[in-house]
């Protein structure tokens, strides 16, 4: 009995290599509702702070490593309502890190607090404070 080996094989091998994985051939996975995100809404603001989900959010670097948020609290809380209170402990020490996200209701109170407490102290240690997220500026580049 002959049999012929070449019968089942390819006439033609397809020109480059075959490409396999995401983006291989066209897929609508992303195609319709699937692919929107949601997203905050923009100002036509370039630049400057950026408003988190819940509330605009400053950082403050400079705390005393032994201040308790008690401390924090009272010396923020003049300048609005204290939504949240971030004041990060090193684990092996247990003292506080040096630094605290504190975020405030409005943009206006926390521009105050922004300005009230820069350069003040807290036991006698000087804080620094500026806003944690911030808007690109027109001189960077803009993500796709």
């Amino acid at each position: 009995m002959d049999v012929d080996y070449d019968e089942d094989a390819p006439q033609e091998k397809p020109a480059g290599r075959k490409v396999k994985g995401r983006g291989a051939e066209e897929d609508d996975r992303y195609a319709g509702k699937a692919g929107k995100f949601e997203s905050l809404e923009q100002d036509d603001e370039e630049g400057g702070p950026a408003r988190s989900i819940e509330g605009w959010v400053v950082i403050v670097s400079g705390v005393h490593e032994e201040a308790q948020e008690d401390d924090v609290f009272e010396a923020f809380a003049e300048f609005g309502d204290i939504k949240n209170l971030h004041l990060n402990l090193d684990r092996r020490t247990g003292f506080v890190k040096g630094y605290a996200f504190i975020e405030y209701e409005s943009k206006a109170e926390a521009e105050s607090a922004i300005k009230g407490m820069g350069g003040q102290a807290l036991l006698d240690q000087k804080l620094s404070v500026q806003w944690a997220f911030s808007k690109p500026g027109a001189g960077r580049r803009k993500r796709r």
